[in-house]
């Protein structure tokens, strides 16, 4: 069933030299991958930069596209907007224990939290793979989510590893995808980076750079139509571009977009979130002054920005389904990959 036809993408922006969110300079991602026949999961781990998240602050938002979704840490950040964690992925049931093993692992590193300063907000969201994964065993441990945080690298593998082993992304395996965009903004180069975890949309409906192949990969597969679009995506978007959190969430609300370009609807049962950091500025726990000065750019320059949001994005769903291969999982079921049927040039 190969090669139902070969595409190619058509960039506005240059991709950065990974092609990754960790061409923002200083972000890392990790995986823990659990793989046995009846489970098909993991955790991915994102982390903003290498010293002390909780004492040095990144700027951030937060956007609810459609919050049919589980998440926890998303108030705060909505409320100060800033990070002070680094963020976790999983399956529905690991929130628990991610949320444990990184608070954990935070106050390890902090022990005045919870003592003489306040509490730390961890960061964790999740989609449900309980089509390829057996997800009621609840099988994933704090050791599973600390080996994703200690594996964490600017160089990482995508596809159907670390939280995507188990998704499935328009009735294909999905998974872990990521893009990066080059904008020149006053003169230097800025780096805006996706990840996201694919796991959403109706087969039918599937649009690869503007070529609607969903019908005929329905019909080689045998599906039936009009499925219901009932899975989750979870976009992270990282930029060194100097944003306030008002500016970063308004960029998040573009990335709406880039799924949309790949034939997403955004169905009733799916839950969609974006989480976002920019690492231009740094925001002290601990100030050694009464007042912050925080850098951004103008409101007029931030549309490159968000047409860059929209085609990493875009690009970022695209890398999760190519990266992923055929996969079977509980009850021997049998998830096809986009690679068995088309080839892409980027």
């Amino acid at each position: 069933m190969k090669n139902l036809m070969n595409l190619k993408s058509n960039n506005l922006f240059e991709k950065g030299t990974k092609n990754s969110i960790t061409d923002v300079s200083g972000v890392r991602v990790g995986h823990y991958t659990l793989d046995t026949n009846d489970n098909k999961t993991g955790i991915t781990s994102i982390i903003p930069h290498s010293g002390d998240i909780f004492k040095q602050k990144f700027v951030a938002a937060s956007h609810v596209i459609n919050g049919f979704g589980k998440s926890v840490g998303l108030v705060q950040i909505e409320e100060f907007g800033s990070i002070e964690t680094p963020i976790l992925l999983t399956n529905t049931f690991g929130i628990g224990t991610c949320l444990n093993a990184v608070t954990k692992k935070t106050l390890e590193d902090n022990p005045e939290i919870g003592d003489t300063t306040g509490t730390v907000n961890s960061v964790v969201a999740e989609c449900n793979d309980g089509v390829l994964n057996d997800i009621r065993k609840m099988s994933l441990t704090e050791a599973n989510a600390l080996e994703a945080l200690h594996n964490a690298s600017e160089y990482f593998k995508q596809g159907a590893i670390g939280a995507g082993r188990g998704m499935v992304c328009y009735g294909l395996k999905g998974g872990i995808g990521s893009a990066s965009r080059l904008i020149n903004l006053y003169n230097k180069d800025c780096t805006l980076g996706i990840l996201v975890l694919s796991n959403f949309g109706s087969t039918e409906n599937l649009n690869v750079y503007g070529n609607k192949i969903g019908q005929e990969l329905n019909e080689k597969l045998g599906l039936s139509s009009s499925t219901k679009d009932k899975g989750s995506i979870i976009i992270v978007l990282a930029t060194d571009i100097p944003l306030s959190a008002m500016q970063l969430k308004r960029v998040l609300k573009r990335t709406q977009s880039g799924i949309a370009r790949t034939g997403g609807y955004t169905g009733n049962g799916s839950g969609e979130i974006a989480i976002g950091f920019s690492t231009a500025n740094t925001i002290n726990h601990y100030p050694s002054e009464t007042t912050i000065k925080l850098e951004m750019i103008h409101d007029d320059l931030l549309d490159p920005v968000f047409s860059a949001a929209v085609e990493a994005t875009e690009e970022a769903i695209i890398n999760s389904l190519m990266f992923s291969n055929r996969t079977i999982g509980r009850n021997d079921k049998i998830i096809h990959s986009l690679n068995e049927f088309i080839e892409i040039y980027p």
